[in-house]
């Protein structure tokens, strides 16, 4: 299996600039729709009992990148796959997880203050994930491809503060004014709002297909098993850890769904660097588990979360 993977390392994803603006401007529209549904109390709430917050960093931060590499170890694919696996692993997690966990009838305001955390962090946790995962993935296998690829990985401090401020801060402090200035007019339109966010995801999926749509149907069944048991993996992760950390079933989901949405759009834009990953580097195993993650992860979020929102939360 090692070997059939290696041809996608000569594969070149097709990564437009101006489909990211569109992704960020529909993400920014969908945390606004979100928001409407929270209240300033929540987020006082995380401050004086932050252990449901804590137990969300450590599964996200530490527990994921290392069950990664214990994974990595286990299925032993080609060098280009493990590091895009450990990779995205090292990454914060993806701004639709606020989404996911508001039609999950989650704790929406947990979701967002630990992507807003953890997107933060990440200038600082995911170069430090991949360089000790990575290092330790090509001591075990001594692979001249995987020691080629390990690289010290620069994320625009600036640029993650404008992200977590564009996308997360201005929609939410919108959202949340709009609510309480104008309760009747949010009761009518948060439904409305949900079923739009919901025709934006589907175009997102399929806008990020169709730019790929060859190399998909052509690679995608060398990775598809991979990605299913890693995010399989990362949702087990932040389930049974906030289990085992006796949280509230409302908190659970939300941490659930945090760890198991990365934000692969992150871990793309790294790969695609040239400061980082010079254009002469094959890194296309690396790129095609971050662009199927991307999609993957929210048909399997969106299909929990349609799950959950019919469970009651305390049957």
């Amino acid at each position: 299996m090692n070997s059939s993977m290696e041809v996608l390392d000569h594969v070149r994803l097709n990564f437009s600039p101006s489909g990211l603006l569109f992704l960020n401007i529909a993400l920014a529209f969908i945390m606004f729709g979100v928001a409407l549904g929270i209240k300033i109390d929540d987020f006082k709430d995380i401050i004086q009992k932050p252990k449901s917050a804590i137990t969300g960093i450590i599964a996200q931060f530490i527990l994921l990148p290392l069950l990664t590499f214990l994974l990595v170890l286990l299925v032993k694919p080609s060098p280009t796959i493990a590091l895009g696996m450990i990779l995205v692993a090292s990454c914060p997690g993806g701004n639709i997880s606020n989404f996911m966990s508001s039609m999950a009838k989650a704790n929406a305001a947990l979701s967002v203050s630990l992507t807003a955390f953890a997107t933060l962090s990440a200038i600082f946790m995911t170069p430090l994930n991949f360089s000790i995962w990575g290092n330790l993935y090509v001591k075990f296998h001594n692979n001249r491809v995987a020691e080629s690829l390990m690289r010290p990985l620069e994320i625009d401090q600036l640029q993650m503060f404008q992200t977590v401020f564009i996308l997360l801060g201005i929609p939410v402090i919108a959202g949340i004014f709009f609510a309480s200035r104008y309760p009747k007019t949010t009761a009518k339109i948060i439904k409305p709002l949900k079923t739009a966010s919901l025709l934006f995801f589907i175009i997102m999926v399929i806008a990020m297909l169709s730019a790929n749509f060859d190399h998909f149907k052509r690679f995608v069944h060398l990775v598809f098993f991979i990605v299913l048991m890693h995010n399989a993996l990362a949702l087990a992760t932040g389930f049974i850890f906030s289990t085992l950390m006796k949280r509230p079933r409302v908190d659970r989901r939300t941490i659930t769904i945090e760890t198991g949405i990365q934000n692969s759009g992150l871990a793309l834009a790294l790969m695609f660097n040239p400061k980082i990953f010079p254009p002469e580097l094959e890194l296309g195993g690396m790129a095609v588990i971050a662009a199927w993650w991307g999609i993957w992860h929210i048909l399997s979020g969106l299909t929990m979360a349609s799950l959950w929102s019919r469970k009651p939360l305390f049957a």
